[in-house]
């Protein structure tokens, strides 16, 4: 028998799966549900904490059988209700992005903790006596505690240097004493506590943004060049969103800065902001969630998964670097945060701010074609000058054999060495050496389960494929002929470069910045700090170092190979390796320090270096532009990836096939493809793209939609991912 979904008093639960569509469940007697209340909903055996949905406007009841109804399980009364802002961003970017909208909810519900009853949380203080029996550790420990504090037991711990135990001991003894920690999730902010001196262009930069923010939605590019104090800029309209009663969020591209520009937030408006990222524990995720949700949280500080969280009065959204490539997510749902963040702010009437000193593409355009309102900055803080560029050709200037580095570049690192001043060679490459071969038979290290080479890691002694994480030891001979003492190491990393600059300077303090020598962000963060305190001469990184970092004594910075990003068949090489170049020369000469860059290229008549060394910035995005321009590709054309992979090659590519076969026929959209990626075997699965390209005015979505109406389903290992507006070809 149907019965009427309005007589059985069901609602539409949406559970953050991979799922098309909401489903109808029963409301247990007495409940008091609504759009964005959270639920625990039955699913097949699994019960999933889920959100009650809302029917689109206009829908006619559904009918079901009763038999076929479930019931929710469980209605979650003290979770804040996902906001009503919340739901409207999902449903949009699930229509973008093709995503199902369950894909989208799990973004938005990623603290699984902030369902649960929150935990009391306990320290401990120094409050009684000290114990009968002292030892050398627990005399740290009082030591540390002398301040009166309430501390986290592991923190105690590692401040005073001894083991969890100790504390355990301690608390035993009397001495210390458990009470409730006071929450530091979200302590309230002054935005009038302290307002930078700065300087006319920066005020009139400062005000222009005012009056943008005043508008509701509007979209601000802040273009300042590195070193322009662009963050005091917006900070004056983070203390004004705060001040009016409204929450702030700004999104930054790198764990790692999060640290230092907490602190800056912590001085400018007396309290540090709420925090959000992958490197938090579960349980502070759990509270920083609930704290956003209810609206405790002043100002957030995260990566691109922040815009996602429930905000229930967002009155601003900063995007700093917004350049970035950090900003695309390429796994599950893919988008593009900076541009998700110009949609929140639409959907919310909430004005928006995009930061860089080298503006995407994306962005000048919108710029110049007055989409968005730009805000310039053109000199450095507290007049300090921009690092003076030059190219060393190693055509003419070329390393000495089994070197790396230019005498042109080591003559001048010894003279910022012998000023007491920091140098910083650039690397775009991790590990020691990029290939390992066999001399004797030619032999190479490829990765068993992706087409590309093994990594040499020296320094963990170890091979490793960056791109699926198999490693293996290094080997005494080798694998395919036995010759021993045969292997040898092609093209430097970073390890190598460091070992050249050790030979070379061995007095001089070093430190790599990578991401596989400080992989803990605690490590990464207090190697940022000893760079800050010139407790380093000598920086060799990776493009960790180009990420927005202000290093007082750096006088030198070297690029190893300039020309490393621009071999690639990449339609944003280009505007890739001139942000990065930019970005990691602009750390020189911040502040009274006088700044220099040398590039190490072959190829210094190439555009993106002559660009670079000119100072010409607005000439290159002017060619860049034009480029794009003509060939109909973005932000003047529209971009779609299908990937399709799959465990048998050949049954992989002929499902390719069949799918570029069911494209629907198009007068002015093209199907490019199937054509084997050019990292065509990633952990074991082979790999074909189609590239679909199609007019800025054309609505690719609802092409795509058909499409997928019409193509064959996947069968087997196969699976078919979708990218709106793809970054990366490979």
């Amino acid at each position: 028998m149907l019965i009427p979904e309005t007589d059985l008093e069901t609602v539409p639960v949406l559970v953050p799966l991979a799922l098309p569509a909401p489903y109808d469940y029963l409301v247990p007697e007495d409940a008091q549900l609504g759009p964005g209340s959270f639920v625990v909903a039955p699913l097949g055996p699994v019960k999933y904490v889920a959100a009650v949905w809302r029917r689109p406007e206009g829908a006619p009841a559904a009918t079901v059988l009763r038999s076929k109804l479930r019931a929710l399980v469980d209605v979650l009364d003290d979770v804040p209700p996902l906001p009503a802002i919340s739901m409207d961003f999902a449903e949009w970017v699930a229509g973008y992005t093709l995503a199902p909208p369950g894909m989208v909810l799990r973004m938005m519900m990623s603290a699984s903790t902030a369902f649960q009853p929150p935990a009391p949380r306990y320290g401990v203080r120094l409050a009684g006596p000290p114990p009968e029996r002292m030892t050398p550790a627990r005399t740290r420990v009082l030591e540390t505690a002398r301040n009166g504090l309430i501390w986290v037991k592991s923190l105690l711990a590692e401040a005073a240097g001894v083991s969890p135990g100790v504390i355990d001991g301690l608390v035993d003894a009397g001495t210390l004493v458990a009470e409730p920690l006071p929450d530091t999730i979200a302590r309230e902010l002054d935005p009038n506590l302290l307002r930078a001196e700065l300087t006319a262009e920066q005020t009139k930069a400062a005000e222009r943004l005012l009056h943008n923010t005043r508008d509701g939605f509007a979209v601000s590019l802040l273009d300042g060049v590195t070193g322009s104090g662009k963050t005091e800029v917006y900070f004056q309209a983070i203390a004004e969103t705060l001040a009016r009663g409204k929450q702030a969020l700004v999104m930054i591209p790198e764990i790692a800065l999060t640290s230092a520009f907490l602190a800056r937030c912590e001085e400018r408006f007396g309290a540090r902001p709420t925090e959000w990222h992958s490197g938090l524990t579960q349980s502070a995720r759990g509270r920083a969630w609930r704290a956003v949700a209810e609206g405790r949280a002043q100002l957030v500080v995260g990566a691109r998964s922040a815009l996602f969280l429930p905000f229930p009065k967002l009155g601003l959204i900063v995007v700093d670097e917004e350049h970035d490539q950090a900003y695309k997510q390429e796994d599950r749902v893919s988008y593009q945060a900076r541009d998700m963040a110009v949609v929140r702010g639409h959907l919310g009437g909430c004005p928006v701010i995009l930061s860089s000193a080298t503006p995407s593409i994306e962005s000048w355009v919108n710029a110049d074609q007055g989409r968005y309102r730009h805000v310039p900055l053109r000199a450095r803080y507290k007049a300090a000058g921009l690092p003076d560029l030059k190219a060393i050709d190693m055509r003419k200037s070329p390393p000495e054999r089994g070197s790396w580095l230019s005498p042109v570049l080591t003559e001048a690192m010894a003279e910022t060495l012998a000023r007491g001043e920091q140098s910083l060679l650039f690397l775009n490459r991790r590990g020691y050496a990029p290939l390992t071969l066999c001399r004797n038979c030619g032999y190479r290290f490829e990765c068993p389960n992706c087409s590309a080479w093994m990594v040499e890691h020296r320094f963990r002694h170890r091979l490793e494929c960056h791109h699926c994480g198999k490693f293996a030891p290094i080997p005494e001979e080798c694998p395919a002929c036995g010759a021993e003492d045969s292997l040898v190491a092609c093209g430097p990393g970073v390890e190598r470069i460091a070992e050249e600059v050790g030979a070379l300077f061995p007095e001089a303090r070093r430190a790599i910045l990578s991401s596989d020598m400080t992989p803990r962000i605690s490590d990464l963060r207090e190697t940022l700090r000893e760079i800050e305190d010139r407790e380093v001469d000598i920086v060799i990184g990776t493009q960790l170092v180009a990420k927005g970092h202000h290093f007082p004594g750096l006088a030198l910075v070297g690029v190893v190979d300039s020309d490393l990003g621009l071999a690639q068949g990449d339609p944003r090489a280009a505007e890739r390796t001139f942000q990065l170049l930019s970005q990691v020369t602009g750390r020189a000469g911040r502040e009274t320090i006088a700044g220099r860059g040398l590039l190490q290229t072959y190829m210094p008549e190439h555009p993106v270096i002559e660009a670079l060394i000119s100072g010409d910035r607005d000439a290159f995005y002017e060619r860049e532009i034009a480029a794009r321009r003509e060939a109909g590709m973005p932000p003047f054309g529209r971009l779609a990836s299908l990937l399709i992979s799959g465990t048998d090659r050949a049954a992989t590519e002929a499902h390719s096939r069949a799918i570029a076969r069911a494209a629907p026929p198009a007068d002015k959209i093209k199907v490019l493809g199937p054509a084997e990626a050019p990292l065509s075997v990633v952990r074991g699965r082979y790999r074909y793209r189609i590239l679909v390209k199609a007019p800025r005015e054309n609505d690719i979505q609802a092409y795509l939609r058909l499409w997928i109406a019409d193509m064959p389903k996947a069968r087997g290992s196969i699976r078919l991912s979708i990218d709106i507006d793809p970054y990366t070809f490979l």
